[in-house]
């Protein structure tokens, strides 16, 4: 028996059902118009929701964070964050992950699905008049702020009146922690002029070598961060953009942290570079002598950490500002008596009297000269009356300098 086989016309389609043919074009045309709805509904979508909570719906579909530009033109990456992510990576905001409590808000230890370390910073703006692209505009000009010395801002979270940063996590955490005895870590001299020079650095960048000048306002060791090779980075850089000008944020009723606050900003408001350099000089006497600018339990003397210092140079005594354990340890004696001169430098009463941070980071790394000691830093003084009033002692006259300068004296560039 012969076997059966279909004719060539009908192996090659010649000779089909027309009713195949005549549905073709209203599949086509079908699909042409779904996919033209489909347009249509993402496009109203990014109109009507904003950029934010449309980020975020996505997020809470994939159960994570959105890793997206923020605003386009930013070559560098941010990750925006819903609020459950962080929530979750801190333990719902557990005090047990509390890092520190800052002007700015609290920072609390976070850990993210993909075992990373963050550190979450919560903005305390309780009367928020910015609003959400202005924030998003913000994190990005932050975010664009890169220096090796400068915590680096990982990406953001904005969920109604809420306001987060995240940053990455430093293994040794704050400055404070360390040089103020509640760690049983020690930092002999060499560690000590690292963090120094780093912060000089830092602040170099932030005033004179970034695209945009940023006054940190509130230089202090809690502000101060240290990653595992004890490499100094300055955190809450840029954050005062966030907050309303009304709006009091620092840790004190007048501007600024007592004891770091330079005079004029403390008395008129005046808001320069030369605020972030008198609290620069302060750290580092304070990173020396391992003690706080003010500790009222000591003798009246010793209150006042740049007094102190002042006294004791006029009494040729500077090395008993030293903590006695990098004597102990050894050390250059020069040296560290020259970061204690660069101190006061930072520390003169008039803002045109201290030089730049660019300047301040040459003279630190020798390569400018100090000839002569600058004239006697301002200070805070407490009066010891019924109303303890608090003044500052050597603003508008300052004394001459024990050598017998006419005027403030400033580096002289080597040769």
């Amino acid at each position: 028996m012969n076997a059966v086989s279909s004719p060539p016309s009908a192996a090659l389609g010649i000779g089909s059902s027309p009713s195949k043919h005549a549905s073709l074009p209203l599949f086509i045309f079908l699909g042409g118009i779904i996919l033209l709805l489909l347009l249509i509904l993402i496009f109203i979508s990014r109109k009507v929701i904003k950029p934010a909570k449309f980020r975020a719906l996505i997020a809470r579909a994939v159960n994570g964070p959105v890793t997206r530009d923020i605003l386009s033109g930013n070559l560098r990456t941010i990750i925006y964050f819903n609020l459950e992510t962080l929530k979750k990576a801190t333990k719902n905001f557990n005090q047990l992950n509390l890092l520190g409590r800052g002007g700015f808000g609290p920072v609390y230890l976070g850990k993210l699905d993909d075992g990373r370390l963050v550190a979450v910073k919560k903005l305390a703006i309780e009367k928020s008049q910015q609003g959400e692209s202005q924030f998003l505009s913000e994190v990005r000009m932050i975010t664009n702020i890169q220096h090796k010395n400068l915590v680096r801002l990982l990406g953001c979270c904005s969920d109604g009146a809420q306001r987060l940063l995240v940053y990455e996590y430093m293994k040794n955490r704050s400055l404070d922690l360390i040089v103020f005895g509640k760690n049983d870590i020690f930092l002999n001299w060499g560690t000590r002029f690292q963090i120094i020079l780093g912060v000089a650095r830092g602040l170099q960048y932030l005033h004179e070598d970034s695209h945009i000048r940023i006054i940190h306002r509130d230089i202090k060791a809690s502000n101060i961060l240290l990653d595992d090779r004890f490499q100094p980075r300055i955190g809450d850089f840029g954050l005062a953009r966030f907050f309303p000008e009304d709006q009091a944020y620092l840790s004190t009723a007048f501007a600024g942290t007592l004891g770091y606050t330079a005079p004029e900003y403390a008395i008129r408001g005046e808001l320069t570079e030369k605020a972030d350099i008198y609290s620069f000089g302060v750290l580092v006497l304070e990173i020396i002598s391992c003690r706080r600018n003010t500790d009222l339990t000591l003798p009246s003397e010793m209150q006042y950490l740049p007094e102190y210092a002042w006294k004791l140079y006029e009494r040729s005594m500077l090395t008993d500002l030293i903590d006695p354990r990098i004597r102990e340890d050894g050390f250059v004696e020069k040296d560290v008596l020259h970061a204690i001169r660069v101190a006061f430098l930072c520390l003169q009463p008039q803002g045109n009297q201290r030089p730049p941070m660019s300047e301040i980071v040459a003279i630190l790394t020798c390569k400018v000269e100090l000839e002569t000691m600058p004239m006697k830093p301002a200070f805070l003084e407490r009066k010891k009356r019924h109303d303890e009033k608090i003044s500052w002692d050597s603003i508008s006259e300052p004394f001459p300098s024990p050598l017998k300068s006419d005027s403030p004296t400033f580096p002289r560039h080597l040769k």
